[in-house]
């Protein structure tokens, strides 16, 4: 019998079958089902894994201006990004409502209130009910991802009850930036879900950090990538090895507890499932002396504006 005061979490710790939308989403499914399995009661999964994130921006010059192979890859990936509209992530909404499981998954979204051709990095939670509950755009994409990544907007800087726990989520680099770490901390979160695409040069330090700042449970899930994960049919796929590493992304899931220390360290070059059960009462017990937003704070002095308005070029009033 599933314990209230505790919280069973699934790390998905996958790689794609990359840029590929539904040989993707079916080893999601299947990561899902196993977690299932495990009653586990969150799954989570790494930044941008469907369809896969833009390894071939730093290995084909993606910076070099109005080039076939830079406009024929933006163009795949493209077609291979979630259009929730069009109901790509129905199946994994089944799965969790069938299972009783919530999800955080990373996607590469094609959002039709945005016209439907630029892509987004988004972390989409969706419910133990089967409900897609906030899709967070990726607020700043990072240095070379600005070349296919849009960026977004606050309208899914959002918190959602867990059992006795508040979760909330950020996307990769976005957790280093204090203001939307805080805009969370103060909507009551306690469970911080940190997506990466992968390494744990991303996730060693940021884990423990965040959990010590926020005194809350810090989940970080990564990806995996290695040159056998790219399909053959992949365009300009010769271009891409001639300066692609062996390993493009070597995992580093972890989770750090509310006193910032590990409960799972840094998992690298492994694929699969990683379990742990979280104890909701360790939670106050680390807010006793520090809470962010709460007796350690100064509203009276510094106070953070947050606009969470989907953003869109149109607004029409007929």
């Amino acid at each position: 019998m599933k314990k209230k005061n505790s919280l069973k979490v699934a790390l998905a710790q996958i790689s794609p079958v990359w840029l590929d939308k539904s040989g993707t989403l079916k080893k999601i499914l299947k990561q899902i089902k196993a977690a299932a399995k495990e009653e586990a009661e969150l799954i989570v999964f790494g930044e941008g894994l469907l369809p896969g994130y833009p390894f071939w921006l730093a290995l084909t010059d993606g910076a070099e201006w109005n080039t076939k192979v830079n406009k024929e890859l933006h163009a795949h990936y493209v077609k291979n990004a979630v259009s929730i509209e069009d109901g790509d992530l129905d199946e994994v909404c089944k799965l969790a409502k069938k299972n009783s499981i919530a999800v955080y998954l990373g996607i590469i979204e094609r959002p039709k209130d945005r016209g439907g051709h630029s892509i987004y990095a988004s972390l989409v939670y969706i419910s133990e009910k089967g409900k897609i509950k906030s899709v967070h755009r990726k607020l700043q994409p990072t240095y070379d991802e600005r070349l296919t990544w849009s960026p977004g907007d606050g309208h899914g800087l959002q918190v959602h009850s867990l059992k006795r726990f508040t979760v909330g989520g950020l996307n990769c680099w976005e957790n280093w930036m204090p203001l939307p770490r805080a805009s969370l901390y103060a909507q009551g979160e306690d469970l911080h879900v940190a997506v990466w695409p992968g390494s744990d040069h991303n996730t060693k330090d940021i884990t423990r950090f965040i959990a010590r700042e926020s005194r809350s449970y810090v989940i970080s899930v990564s990806g995996l990538m290695s040159v056998e994960d790219f399909p053959p049919k992949t365009p300009h796929l010769e271009k891409i090895f001639e300066k692609a590493p062996k390993i493009l992304a070597n995992g580093g899931s972890c989770i750090a507890g509310p006193d910032g220390e590990w409960l799972l360290e840094p998992i690298v070059n492994e694929a699969g499932n990683f379990y742990q059960t979280l104890h909701f009462d360790k939670i106050l017990e680390e807010r006793q002396n520090f809470d962010p937003v709460g007796h350690y704070s100064r509203p009276d002095v510094t106070q953070l504006i947050v606009n969470r308005e989907r953003q869109s070029t149109l607004k029409l009033e007929d």
